[in-house]
């Protein structure tokens, strides 16, 4: 994975702080790839329980990110139980892996 362990870490917690104590954080797409080079952070945050205000909290999540990590591009999906499963979530979930 092309993030150093300090950098998982502070997703890892950030993610925590909006979700609360029971999310899942994985990064997934290029950033798994050792051989590749640059790219976003991708990021995958799953939920057992259904989350409200879903949209605000990926925005707080990416916003935080930018602040502690520097501006990069970050993108965020967000699932839990009402989450209608896409094709892009399924392969996040499929090939991402945990922080």
């Amino acid at each position: 994975m092309r993030l150093s362990s300090k950098t998982q870490t502070i997703i890892r917690d950030t993610a925590r702080e909006i979700f609360g104590p029971q999310v899942t954080t994985m990064v997934f797409g290029s950033r798994v790839d050792d051989t590749a080079r640059g790219g976003d952070i991708d990021l995958i945050v799953q939920l057992e329980q259904p989350v409200q205000q879903r949209e605000r909290k990926a925005l707080q999540l990416v916003a935080r990110l930018q602040k502690r990590l520097g501006m990069q591009p970050i993108d965020v999906l967000v699932v839990d139980p009402l989450t209608e499963m896409l094709p892009v979530h399924k392969e996040a979930i499929r090939t991402g892996v945990r922080l």
